[in-house]
């Protein structure tokens, strides 16, 4: 009898839609996509800047229940919590947002350069922002405010130019009986996913693409409960509505139109095709009282120019509270954000990706016959080197001011000699105007090492490999959904694994050589080898932490050498255990630091 009970068990799992449990938040990301190029492409791809809005009953809690803080991601409080759906009722019966004002948060989205804004129309908490007939679990039926807020937000973007869109979530609803991902209130093995999907979330859907006018983008998060064909029928179900509407890859079974990578994710290199990084401002993208972890203006613009550089759009996130105003420091970061963009959009607005490999002066983005070179750091001398840029220059000049620049040409290099500005200047951005077709981006181009800056990162992705060595990302988390990624060469375990970098070295000099690495306890005191100049260097590595998707990934700078280079020129570090069988550490970069 018992047997027979297992086995029912079995089969009652294995029927169940695939992503229905047992999966952590990143691995129900889905970045794939169709393939096929949706002909409304284009303006997602010129705008580069968008506004991530999350706005629900968990901004009014604002972190807390039950006189306990939670951390991390404020619109996972339910699931945290675990606050029955009895309980969370309680909640919109007291929701009044009367400080919302429409026209301020467009205007705000305008006054910073926003191309496009995307609001949470329905979380993971199962609460509609709008006027819903499907679910009278909405914000005009269940809450004194009794308007909608979308109607008019809708408009107040339209009227100012700015793309709008909603946020739904299409698998998860933990007010569902039928919704993914509630286990405290319903029992996962007697759900119908598919009765959720067509008595609410296909219905709230035609909704939102029927009654808010032309939607630039319906943004779905955390796909599951359906197979391919059922994805297929659902999204086809949908466009009949909006033709014209872009869908996010997180529709899943790659169907989607653009793709959006992991949650605070930047890919190394750039990406062809059209793509998203997605950003909280602060750490939660709901609203949490007591997180006050803002990025600056500085900090906004540098990784807006770091995402354009790899070709994608950056859609950055505020968290409103529950009277509906925005935080402060968001709209005041976000302003100074706009007037930066509004001297060098030019730079942002309508690029691809830059041509030019990284380099320790800053990235670059590129339009027909101009390649942008954003500078955040000044080299000390002003002479700016561009390598590999074969290229007829026709003229280099400040974006700002148009001032033209002095350049010459050296072999392959281009040399610009630069005007002065603040060594603490956000992003500095020059033009170079040139005849011809400049070769694409190349992980083999050599990293330049140059006494000029204070710090020559050589990251792990222009590592060349041998044996069983490997790039890879690691993703993993400060606070709750706070999500990190960092690329790593792992699985360098015996002598005969090896990565190797290449580095042009513009001036001579004495250089302090480091490795920047995780390393956990098991790995502790293992020894390494490290070859640069014709010398090799002996190193035993460093504990730092394990790694653990739901805990920080703690780095270290370790100094392993110190060499002089008598000569500039091409030159390769070369780092291998010089045990067998376990991991020397995870390598993020090799560090330079010119001797002072």
């Amino acid at each position: 009898m018992k047997k027979t009970f297992y086995i029912l068990i079995l089969l009652a799992i294995l029927q169940l839609p695939k992503y229905s449990f047992a999966q952590t938040m990143d691995q129900m990301w889905d970045s794939n996509v169709s393939g096929k190029e949706n002909p409304n492409l284009q303006w997602f791809k010129d705008a580069k800047f968008g506004l991530f809005i999350h706005w629900g009953l968990y901004s009014k809690l604002a972190g807390e229940w039950n006189g306990k803080r939670y951390y991390g991601s404020g619109e996972w409080i339910m699931n945290q919590a675990k606050i029955k759906v009895a309980d969370y009722d309680k909640v919109a019966s007291t929701f009044n947002p009367t400080g919302f004002n429409a026209d301020e948060w467009a205007q705000l989205a305008a006054d910073a350069g926003i191309k496009y804004m995307v609001i949470t129309a329905k979380h993971h908490e199962g609460f509609a922002m709008y006027k819903s007939k499907v679910s009278n679990f909405n914000i005009v039926d269940a809450t004194p405010y009794k308007k909608d807020p979308m109607k008019a937000l809708a408009e107040a973007n339209r009227k100012r130019g700015i793309q709008f869109g909603f946020y739904y979530s299409q698998f998860q609803d933990w007010h569902e009986p039928n919704g993914g991902r509630n286990t405290w209130d319903f029992d996962e093995l007697k759900k119908d996913y598919q009765v959720y999907y067509k008595e609410k979330a296909i219905p709230q859907l035609k909704e939102l693409l029927t009654n808010y006018g032309p939607l630039g983008i319906v943004w779905f998060d955390t796909p599951g409960g359906m197979t391919k064909e059922q994805t297929q029928s659902f999204v086809n179900e949908l466009r009949v509505l909006q033709p014209k509407t872009l869908f996010s890859s997180r529709v899943g079974q790659g169907l989607g139109d653009y793709r959006d990578f992991g949650d605070f994710e930047v890919p190394n290199i750039p990406i062809k095709g059209a793509w998203e990084s997605i950003y909280t401002h602060n750490d939660s993208w709901g609203y949490i009282k007591h997180d006050m972890n803002f990025k600056s203006s500085k900090e906004i613009i540098q990784l807006l120019a770091n995402v354009a550089s790899k070709g994608g759009n950056l859609m950055l996130n505020v968290g409103p509270d529950g009277n509906g105003k925005i935080p402060e420091y968001s709209v005041k970061f976000l302003q100074q954000t706009g007037k930066w963009l509004k001297l060098n959009g030019e730079s942002i607005y309508g690029t691809t990706y830059g041509l030019i490999a990284a380099q320790p002066w800053g990235v670059s983005t590129s339009k027909p016959g101009k390649q942008y070179l954003h500078v955040i750091t000044r080299p000390k001398n002003g002479k700016l080197l561009i390598p590999d840029f074969n290229e007829n220059v026709k003229k280099v000049y400040a974006l700002t001011d148009k001032k033209a620049l002095t350049f010459k040409k050296i072999g392959k290099q281009l040399l610009i000699n630069l005007p002065l500005f603040g060594q603490d200047a956000v992003n500095t951005v020059f033009v170079v105007e040139y005849s011809g077709t400049v070769a694409d981006y190349s992980l083999q181009t050599p990293i330049t090492v140059s006494a000029q800056f204070d710090e020559n990162n050589v990251d792990a992705v222009f590592a060349q490999t041998t044996g069983n060595a490997k790039i890879q990302s690691l993703t993993y988390s400060h606070y709750y959904g706070d999500w990190k990624h960092t690329t790593c060469i792992t699985n360098m375990k015996d002598s005969t694994d090896q990565v190797t970098f290449t580095i042009n070295v513009t001036e001579p000099g004495d250089y302090h050589v480091k490795a920047e690495y995780s390393c956990p306890q098991e790995s502790v005191k293992l020894e390494g080898s490290l070859s640069i100049n014709h010398q090799e260097f002996l190193f035993r590595t460093l504990r730092t932490s394990e790694f653990d998707k739901s805990s920080p990934l703690l780095f270290i700078k370790h100094t392993v050498a110190t060499t002089t280079f008598s000569k500039p020129g091409i030159y390769h570090i070369a780092i291998h255990p010089l045990q067998n069988g376990k991991e020397l550490f995870k390598l993020k970069s090799v560090i330079l630091e010119p001797v002072k």
